[in-house]
């Protein structure tokens, strides 16, 4: 039988977002499980609407992200990554942090694995280096990059986010996908993937981008005074909001 899969990654506490795409594998029957590729919080500031929302399904897996990461270091005590422009902002989400969440946000792994007809996909939200530390952006990834950064593993998919884009690279090795950011855009468009692996370990993958609307939460910004508002909404949204002043 045929197995069907979405991969969603880097919401960005953007809870519009996600409700469109939720709505649309929802209504597909034969989706069978949801793979979430971290940087579920950050950037977007509705982080318990958010959560609550991705914890209202029992058929998603997780993998934690960079600024997933670096929230939970905040409520920790200890120091984040964050840039400087950041890590305001994140000392801000971790303080509107329902405390609820927080035994789910630090059972996170940084990888998954899994198997389907055969197929073998590893799961993550961005490269690692030797001590596990995620590696910068690679803005001209290639598929001879990314065979020599996964030369040491036997998955026939990999899959990976973080940076906002979609990817797709198929090698004599594996296949490489990033769905791209369900939550920072700069349309009002919610990026999602399907993967469908059939009986005999044949893949078709379907890159989907869900409209939705983006006017209230890109306001949110502004009315709730979020720290680095105008950034965030320059780099991630490209000031879609402007056109609703």
């Amino acid at each position: 039988m045929e197995k069907k899969i979405a991969i969603i990654s880097d919401i960005h506490g953007n809870h519009s977002a996600l409700e469109a795409v939720f709505k649309e594998i929802d209504a597909d029957p034969t989706i069978e499980h949801i793979y979430c590729l971290g940087d579920l919080i950050g950037i977007g500031y509705e982080t318990n609407k958010v959560l609550n929302l991705l914890l209202s399904h029992d058929n998603v897996s997780y993998v934690m992200g960079n600024h997933d990461e670096a929230i939970i270091d905040i409520l920790a005590g200890r120091e984040p990554y964050s840039r400087k422009k950041e890590k305001e902002h994140h000392e801000w989400i971790a303080a509107h942090l329902d405390r609820k969440y927080l035994p789910f946000l630090l059972s996170l792994p940084t990888t998954l694995s899994a198997e389907y007809n055969g197929k073998h996909l590893f799961l993550i939200h961005y490269h690692l280096d030797e001590r596990g530390t995620f590696l910068p952006v690679d803005y001209e990834p290639t598929d001879k990059k990314l065979d020599f950064l996964y030369r040491a593993s036997n998955a026939d998919i990999v899959c990976f986010g973080h940076h906002h884009v979609i990817h797709h690279f198929k090698t004599k090795k594996r296949l490489y996908l990033n769905p791209g950011s369900l939550g920072c855009y700069h349309k009002p468009l919610a990026s999602y993937t399907i993967l469908t692996i059939g009986n005999r370990g044949e893949m078709n993958i379907v890159f989907r981008e869900v409209p939705y609307e983006n006017k209230e939460f890109l306001q949110g910004y502004i009315r709730l005074n979020v720290p680095d508002s105008d950034y965030f909404l320059k780099t991630f949204h490209g000031n879609q909001h402007l056109k609703y002043l």
